[in-house]
């Protein structure tokens, strides 16, 4: 959990890749990293702001909703639960 400092966002690399956020102290949001307008998998930026490097896309990465398209949807929430000090994802 020290991997996501509170007020940020962290992607979360693998076979599917997920965006892990604390927006707030103890509150974990996680979302599929996939960018709602062609599938690239979007970057942390400076805290919450999430870009795709594909065609600029960018989502506030403790809701998942677009801030500036051409992505239109928000990204797709995904179940995350605490188990001791591990985040658990999917």
């Amino acid at each position: 959990m020290a991997q996501v400092p509170v007020g940020s966002a962290v992607v979360i690399a693998g076979a599917k890749p997920y965006v892990v956020a604390q927006p707030t102290d103890g509150a974990f949001v996680a979302f599929d990293a996939a960018c709602t307008h062609q599938g690239a998998t979007v970057a942390a930026q400076d805290g919450l702001e999430l870009e795709c490097p594909a065609h600029g896309s960018r989502f506030n990465g403790g809701t998942g909703a677009v801030e500036k398209g051409p992505a239109k949807s928000a990204l797709a929430s995904v179940p995350v639960r605490r188990d001791g000090e591990e985040l658990v994802v999917g």
